[in-house]
This record gives C-alpha cells, sequence and structure tokens, in this order.
C-alpha cells in the first residue's frame, strides 16, 4: 500500500484540509499503515504538484487554510492502483526475533516484554471494538467494517498466541525449577 493511495481515499471520503485530514488518519488509516503528520503534508504537496487533487483556501479559527478535493485524475489514479494485484507481504516483527534469540540465548527473559506487548494489544482490540460498536454499520460502508473487522480478528489472534506462549514460557520454567531440586 502507499500513502498517497490512502490519502486519496480519505480525502474521497471526506474533502478537508491537511490538518483535519492528519487527525482522521490517525484514528482510521493509521491503524494499519501509520504516517506521521509531516509525511502526510508532504504528499498532499506531491498529489497537488501530480494534478491528483487540488486546494483552496478557506478561512479558519487559526488563519488560513487549504482544503483538499480529489480531481478526476486522482480518482482515475486510485482506481487503477485498486485494481492492482499484490503478494501477501510477510510479516516483519521484531519481537520475534526478540523471542528466537531469547530461546538461543538460554538466559535472557522475555516475558516482561511479552507481557508489555499483550497489554498493548488488548488495548488496541478495545479500541477497534469501540469503534465496532459505534457502527452505525450498513451497505455503503461494508467493506470500511471489513477492515475494521480484519483488525479486530488480527489483535484476538495476537493475544491468543502472546497468552499461549506466556504460558509456554510458564511451564518451562517450572519445569526448570523442578530439574534444580
Amino acid at each position: 500500500m502507499s500513502l498517497p493511495h490512502a490519502i486519496l481515499t480519505a480525502l474521497l471520503e471526506k474533502p478537508g484540509s491537511g490538518a483535519e485530514l492528519a487527525r482522521r488518519f490517525d484514528k482510521s488509516f493509521g491503524f494499519f499503515w501509520p504516517a506521521t503528520h509531516q509525511q502526510i503534508y508532504r504528499e498532499l504537496g506531491k498529489l497537488e504538484k501530480d494534478g491528483l487533487v487540488r486546494s483552496g483556501g478557506r478561512d479558519s479559527s487559526r488563519g488560513r487554510a487549504k482544503d483538499y478535493t480529489v480531481l478526476a485524475a486522482g480518482r482515475k489514479e486510485l482506481s487503477r492502483w485498486t485494481l492492482e494485484q499484490q503478494e501477501p507481504r510477510p510479516v516483519r516483527e521484531e519481537l520475534m526475533i526478540r523471542l528466537r534469540a531469547s530461546s538461543v540465548l538460554g538466559d535472557v527473559p522475555i516475558e516482561e516484554e511479552l507481557q508489555r506487548h499483550l497489554a498493548l494489544h488488548r488495548t488496541q482490540l478495545a479500541t477497534y471494538l469501540q469503534l465496532d460498536e459505534r457502527g452505525p454499520w450498513g451497505e455503503a460502508n461494508r467493506l470500511q467494517r471489513a477492515v475494521l473487522q480484519a483488525g479486530i480478528m488480527f489483535e484476538q489472534a495476537w493475544i491468543e498466541w502472546a497468552e499461549h506462549t506466556l504460558a509456554l514460557q510458564a511451564g518451562a520454567a517450572t519445569e526448570r525449577e523442578s530439574s534444580a531440586s
């Protein structure tokens, strides 16, 4: 996925200023494709230069703001990109390497970091579930909900895996203690 395409999608959902887009991005697209506000502004400039979006000035409480809207060329580019095929990307998760390193080293306790990740994933799951409860969900936004449900399922699977891994570690620690006695 590319950031320009995420921005085009967000602007088609609701045109607005860069600041508004960045705030909305943090609460939706950012869950799956994080970007800094600086990256978003930089991409907005490129999209405008490429003739995919247009900005217009308006007065706001903070002075002059630029509102962005998607042009026909932007819609066409987003349609083209949406139809492209892409292979699934491999998981790139540093924690998995840390777990392997802990296993190889044998004496590096990793449980605390795994517990911290587990708490973070539980928090993210709670956020997704709150978003899902707020709805309203209907035919017009069924695919948006499908994206949210993918996030929910991912977090549930991650939590289940982490709890299982912690139980394995607890069992291994008990075995080590028993054999040392």
